[in-house]
């Protein structure tokens, strides 16, 4: 899921030390704790364990699986009431998960919940179900717009689009002159990113997928995603600025293809910008930049779609009186300040593996500041998108099978195979369907 690579840092916090680290020296043991994530930054969370470790006393029993095979081992083990105290778990996750009663709601425990106020509230708003809340965040990221600098200079462009009818213009002048055959790049392929994707173009357009109450407006004409639906199609048939091939571009692969040069424009997680801007990875290191989101439409906004993954604490944990203290001090150091007051572990992995955080204080820090002046040219206007970002409206108990028949619906327009308004008709009756089912 993120390229590993293992530091200096990391090394030196956990040099000679395998899954538990030695306590000081007559230090008693305060109990362990089991935690359990996806095999990404490994070396820094060991290094952040071990730092946890030594200043609480507590015991750290830590596993990793592939993330491609982590939702099933974390289920079967929650089915079979493993000994879990804390698991990293994805937004998408949260409404199935709760519901099933494989997650604790942590509202009740201000010492966690106090770090609502230093958050971005798209952060805290996709640990929420139902009013409560279930976790502290791992990391927060979401879709950015990006500009090959080099190709608008040569396009005679002395500043990024600020809407998307400027993002086509643009495009077209740039096929007319033989810049660029295709100048926007968008990964569309049926997979899990794809949400992501469409979800940060309908916000761009003032649109949404539901409303406040979870019923579907996104066949809305006016509230829904049928103007980001139909900006799509006609980038691709009509314009032709959007390669065909967009509907089999997987995020990774629309991530190497900007990287080499060939396109100007691009929605990319932000935490690719660094392997886009090193010179090892990508022949247009240097030359790609962030730009806010365009505007679509008449109702258009400068808002993207974000994500997150975050801490939660199983039932079991919270009910034991001895884990749960243990599992509230893991969390914190984790996902809040450590034992110094310092949001380490936030730093740690955007410095290490370039993964955003969700804290906005360390927006000012001045490492912080380095590293995205190094890899991005500045943060502020990430750091300006990540409040300007929403969680995806269509995460509820039945999302995963929603989402079946949206990727299908969104290949369908971007083939031309459907018209925008009919094919949204069907995502909207298919959520319709699900909800009463749930009920």
């Amino acid at each position: 899921m993120v390229h590993q690579r293992i530091t200096r840092r990391a090394m030196l916090a956990a040099a000679g030390l395998g899954t538990a680290a030695i306590l000081p020296a007559g230090a008693q043991a305060r109990g362990t704790l089991s935690f359990v994530g996806w095999s990404a930054a490994v070396d820094q969370v060991r290094a952040q364990i071990t730092a946890f470790e030594r200043a609480t006393n507590i015991r750290v029993n830590y596993e990793n699986f592939p993330w491609a095979q982590f939702r099933t081992a974390l289920v079967t083990r929650l089915v079979g009431n493993a000994p879990i105290d804390v698991s990293w778990v994805s937004d998408a996750w949260l409404p199935e998960f709760a519901e099933a009663g494989w997650l604790a709601d942590i509202s009740d425990i201000p010492q966690l919940t106090r770090y609502n106020a230093e958050a971005a509230e798209f952060c805290t708003q996709s640990m929420m179900y139902r009013g409560k809340q279930y976790g502290l965040a791992y990391y927060g990221d979401h879709m950015s717009f990006m500009v090959n600098t080099e190709l608008m200079q040569r396009a005679g462009l002395e500043r990024p689009p600020v809407t998307w009818e400027e993002v086509v213009q643009a495009s077209l002048s740039m096929k007319q002159r033989g810049i660029c055959e295709f100048p926007l790049m968008l990964s569309l392929a049926a997979d899990t990113w794809l949400i992501e994707f469409v979800s940060a173009l309908t916000f761009s357009f003032g649109g949404r997928f539901v409303d406040e109450r979870g019923e579907p407006v996104m066949a809305d004409a006016i509230r829904g995603a049928v103007r980001a639906a139909r900006f799509l199609r006609e980038a691709i048939h009509t314009h032709r600025i959007l390669s065909p091939g967009a509907v089999e571009t997987a995020e990774v692969n629309g991530l190497r293809a900007f990287g080499t040069g060939a396109h100007v424009f691009a929605i990319i997680p932000t935490y690719r910008m660094r392997a886009l801007n090193d010179p090892s990875q990508s022949p247009a290191a240097g030359k790609i930049r962030v730009a806010l989101m365009p505007k679509g439409g008449p109702s258009g906004t400068h808002e993207s779609c974000g994500w997150i993954r975050f801490y939660g604490m199983t039932p079991a944990a919270k009910q034991d009186r001895a884990r749960r203290e243990r599992a509230v001090q893991f969390i914190e150091f984790f996902g809040g300040r450590d034992t110094s007051g310092n949001y380490s572990m936030q730093k740690l992995i955007l410095q290490d593996v370039g993964i955003p955080f969700c804290t906005l204080p360390l927006n000012d820090d001045p490492d912080v500041k380095g590293f995205w002046d190094r890899w991005a040219g500045g943060g502020a206007v990430i750091a300006q998108q990540a409040t300007l970002s929403r969680k995806k409206d269509v995460i509820s108990p039945w999302f995963g099978e929603w989402v079946e028949t949206s990727n299908q619906v969104w290949q369908n327009v971007c083939l031309g195979r459907a018209e925008p308004d009919a094919a949204l008709r069907t995502a909207a009756a298919k959520w319709s369907d699900l909800r009463r089912a749930f009920r």
